[in-house]
């Protein structure tokens, strides 16, 4: 690309018969500006033109189109000039000569950043698209942290490239609208601009369904004459009890969208005819104290229904989000939603963050601004410990869910979780530490496990102790990005301590066979094998033994060949002696795994194989794979259960019982008696007269095998029990 004309740097202000009518569209719509902020915008927009000059649209139309409409967009939000020029000149420094500091000299720093927060990161090399929209998207999020204008003109890029959507192929239609719909539409919603929002979800639905969003959009139309006979009468009554109880009030009847309509009906699974609520009213009221009159009032026209009233004004959502919000019998049978707000609490539904713009130099924030600082806030922790921009992606959208519960910690403070939050995620949105720590939870002074599904207004107790720590098993109940950055990034931490534990139990013990000891080796011999094998620490490389990727007895014998103070090796490996055993506890999970084909619980007689990438697999010495790992003695460990052994183990029990109704139940019954969990069942064999059934299931040890195998037996029902 040619470097930029000198004259871009000053260009002038054009006149007004110079200005083609887009760029009055946008004047028009910024009116709210003084006058001069105005002609700055005339002035970004003939930088932009000349910096875009010769490109063109899919649509054909000139480039500098786009930004402009962009602009005009953010403009009817009533945001400030910085993030109007801003939005006409965010594609310059990634598709155009001009640069970073040529912004910053024209239209200042402020300008600048924010459009370098929108610029994509074309420029570096990814492996694939996927990756590269996601790491752009981190770029966007940590942009965002430093100036929330950030998102407002990439949801409004969004926006515009949605709307002239036409004239892309029908795979990059299919591909922006499901981005969109994804990740675009519930950011906006988690921002609290549900104009923006709503407008994103129907285009997007549009694109991806178009016959489905035609035929939706054809049936609100077509509605029956009844229900809009209805709507008038309920409007009527309303307005006429509204206005009898003196209250000032301006009253909306809105009907939902196409795209509002086919989730409810994809989620409850009903038809078009099923969705009641498809009509409602919003009463909008000069303050708080108003609104729970006109709720009254509303409630003393029509009969509400139970369970479906919402104070969203006492409790606001976590984007901000104020409303009362009820549910009414109307005439004919139709339910009505109605939602009354203030003028203000109506602003910041609509626009969010974009409400009343307050910027960190001036004005206070706005909730929805606060909130969602707070969110960011949020996200950027978790960022920190995450490993790639795709896993970073994956946790924004698990933390866009639509809906939250809200929660009473003991003093009274209210958390708000995504729906289907468990007690987990609740000890983890109080702290990382106390997430880490947690072994159960009393919600509302009940006390219940960790994976328990939380509900709004219940009180939820955390209890810790600080001996516990994060278990795999988390992973598979949480739903906060949050618990599970933190659960993952404590696993990682964990197996890595258990990996440099037993890695320096195993070449320690090979070292013993050549008469030596890490404490007795010199220092400088052992950091000229680290350096010689590039491992930064100690720690790394006796990780690495641990894993399987480095054989102790060769780390010992060139530990040993380098070292003159040490014996010779022998020449061939020895297997390990009996004495020699490596003792496990059940707590080195990240770097010792128990066999599948034998399945070894402590109390049994047992051998470790090393795998590399693996670390030891654990066999029963009865194992009918032992066999073959006798082939590679090097590879055999000398292990057994240590005094004290933790933790549950898998095993599996071959049961066969008369095949008749009930039995699978009375057997499932004794099995929890026996304070063992079932992992699966499956049937083996089966007859007109015996079943036989694998039951996978957790002991502690033989000990708990043998009563588990004690009570089923005295099932009348059961013929036989042996272990698999």
């Amino acid at each position: 690309m040619n470097p930029p004309e000198p004259a871009l740097r000053s260009v002038s202000v054009p006149a007004d018969e110079a200005v083609p009518d887009y760029v009055r569209d946008l004047e028009q719509a910024a009116t709210y500006l003084p006058e001069e902020q105005r002609l700055l915008l005339r002035r970004a927009w003939a930088v932009g033109a000349a910096a875009h000059v010769g490109q063109t649209r899919k649509s054909g139309e000139p480039y500098i189109t786009h930004p402009v409409a962009v602009a005009r967009v953010l403009a009817e939000q009533h945001v400030d000039v910085e993030t109007l020029v801003a939005a006409i000149l965010h594609d310059t420094i990634e598709d155009t000569p001009l640069t970073r500091e040529e912004l910053a000299g024209q239209f200042g720093e402020t300008v600048a950043e924010l459009v370098d927060g929108v610029t994509k990161l074309d420029k570096l090399k990814f492996q694939d698209r996927q990756e590269a929209a996601a790491e752009s998207f981190r770029k966007m999020l940590l942009a965002m942290a430093r100036d929330l204008r950030v998102i407002l003109i990439k949801l409004a890029d969004r926006l515009h490239n949605m709307r002239t959507l036409g004239a892309q192929s029908a795979e990059a239609r299919e591909r922006i609208a499901r981005e969109t719909l994804e990740i675009y539409a519930p950011i906006a919603q988690r921002l609290g601009m549900n104009l923006i929002k709503s407008e994103l979800q129907d285009l997007g639905f549009h694109a991806l369904h178009p016959v489905r969003h035609l035929v939706l959009e054809k049936r609100i139309r077509s509605q029956p004459l009844v229900r809009r006979e209805a709507m008038a009468k309920i409007e009527a009554q309303l307005a006429q009890r509204l206005t009898n109880e003196g209250l000032q009030y301006r009253l909306v009847s809105r009907v939902k969208s196409p795209w509002s309509i086919y989730s409810k009906m994809q989620a409850e699974g009903k038809t078009f005819a099923q969705v009641m609520d498809v009509f409602g009213f919003r009463i909008i009221v000069p303050s708080v104290a108003d609104c729970y009159h006109a709720l009254g009032v509303a409630h003393s026209v029509f009969k509400p229904l139970d369970g479906r009233f919402r104070d969203f004004i006492a409790i606001p959502k976590a984007n901000g989000y104020q409303s009362l919000h009820t549910v009414l019998f109307g005439p004919y049978g139709s339910p009505i939603e109605v939602q009354i707000r203030t003028e203000e609490m109506d602003l910041i539904a609509e626009r969010g963050i974009a409400a009343h713009w307050a910027y960190k130099h001036g004005g206070s924030p706005n909730s929805a601004q606060t909130r969602a600082h707070s969110w960011i806030a949020n996200l950027l922790e978790s960022q920190r410990a995450t490993g790639s921009s795709l896993e970073f992606l994956e946790n924004v959208k698990v933390d866009l869910f639509p809906d939250e519960v809200y929660l009473f910690t003991p003093k009274g403070d209210i958390l708000s979780l995504p729906r289907n939050s468990t007690a987990l995620d609740f000890a983890y949105a109080v702290h990382t530490d106390v997430g880490n720590q947690s072994v159960a939870a009393r919600v509302d002074r009940k006390l219940v496990p960790l994976r328990t599904k939380l509900v709004s207004g219940q009180k939820v107790e955390i209890i810790t102790a600080k001996s516990s720590s994060p278990k795999p098993q988390w992973l598979e109940f949480v739903v906060t990005s949050k618990a599970r950055t933190a659960i993952r990034h404590q696993l990682k931490h964990l197996e890595h301590e258990d990996a440099v534990q037993l890695g320096h139990r195993m070449l320690d013990r090979a070292l013993e066979d050549l008469g030596s000891s890490l404490e007795r080796l010199p220092t400088a011999l052992l950091e000229a094998y680290l350096a010689e094998y590039r491992y930064p620490r100690l720690e790394e490389l006796l990780a690495d033994i641990a894993l399987g990727n480095r054989m102790p007895s060769q780390v010992a014998q060139a530990l040993a060949k380098q070292g003159a103070d040490l014996p010779q090796p022998p020449g061939n490996v020895r297997v390990p002696r009996d004495g020699d055993r490596i003792l496990i506890t059940g707590n080195e999970r990240g770097v010792v795994t128990f066999a599948q084909c034998c399945m070894p619980i402590p109390g049994d007689e047992i051998m470790g194989y090393h795998t590399a990438g693996r670390g030891i697999v654990v066999h029963r010495l009865d194992c009918p794979n032992v066999a073959e790992y006798r082939k590679s003695p090097e590879r055999w460990v000398a292990i057994g259960w240590d005094r004290e052994v933790s933790g549950d183990f898998q095993v599996a029990l071959r049961i066969e019982v008369g095949n008749r109704p009930g039995v699978l139940a009375q057997v499932a019954a004794a099995i929890a008696q026996a304070e063992s969990n079932i992992d699966g069942v499956e049937y083996l064999e089966r007859d007109t007269n015996v079943a036989a059934i694998r039951f996978s299931i957790e002991v502690r040890d033989r000990e708990h095998l043998a009563e588990v195998i004690r009570r089923v037996r005295r099932l009348g029902v059961v013929h036989g029990v042996q272990r698999v």
